[in-house]
């Protein structure tokens, strides 16, 4: 059974602000307008119930870029748009002059760069803060809807509880809602909460050196 003190959780929810702050600024930068993120969310899920969730928030058929990510800590990581919104994002990156076969894999394309470097930018902040490595997989494109997106992995069990690390973010300007969401199932979640606690121990001992300094 996978359990988090109340202060394995406070870590990990700070951990993924600073991750996804940065996300956040790149994605800004790449639209040209400013990015607004919620604060994140830490919940023990099936992955059914993640689905639940997801289709809740934002739609029953979604566009995401996946990538799985290995090292000290493993799971997956996904970038999440409603597929109805989803064009308008990559329409902002690329020029529409185009024609049609092109500017269709040109959004293919588009859409997986903004994923690659979103989910890099959140994981990695996160692994370089814990001092741990961690590689990411290429982004793979998925469409569908939530349940079959979720469900539909095949070394997973639908009702396996995992830990939901998610993160709701709006580009206000466009009425354009997404999400990161991070899943870490069984002995991947002991390990990370085996570097949550070092990295813990890690700030105990700098605070209390700092305050012999300061007597």
């Amino acid at each position: 059974m996978i359990n988090l003190t109340e202060l394995q959780q406070d870590a990990i929810i700070e951990l993924l602000n600073i991750g996804m702050s940065r996300a956040a600024s790149a994605l800004s930068q790449m639209v040209g307008e400013e990015v607004y993120v919620s604060i994140p969310s830490v919940d023990l899920l099936s992955r059914h119930e993640v689905a639940v969730l997801i289709m809740e928030k934002n739609s029953e058929r979604i566009i995401a870029v996946q990538q799985q990510f290995s090292g000290l800590f493993w799971g997956d990581a996904m970038l999440i748009f409603p597929e109805e919104k989803s064009l308008e994002l990559v329409h902002s990156l690329i020029q529409d002059t185009f024609p049609l076969e092109i500017r269709t894999a040109m959004e293919r394309e588009a859409f997986m760069e903004i994923g690659n470097i979103i989910l890099n930018a959140c994981i990695g902040t996160i692994s370089n803060i814990l001092n741990s490595e961690v590689s990411c997989s290429l982004p793979l494109l998925l469409r569908g809807s939530c349940t079959d997106i979720f469900d539909d992995k095949p070394d997973a069990q639908p009702e396996e509880v995992a830990v939901f690390l998610g993160m709701d973010f709006a580009l206000q300007e466009r009425s354009i809602n997404g999400c990161v969401v991070c899943i870490i199932e069984g002995n991947a979640m002991q390990v990370l909460r085996e570097n949550i606690d070092h990295f813990l121990d890690h700030i105990w001992v700098q605070r209390l050196d700092n305050d012999d300094q300061g007597t």
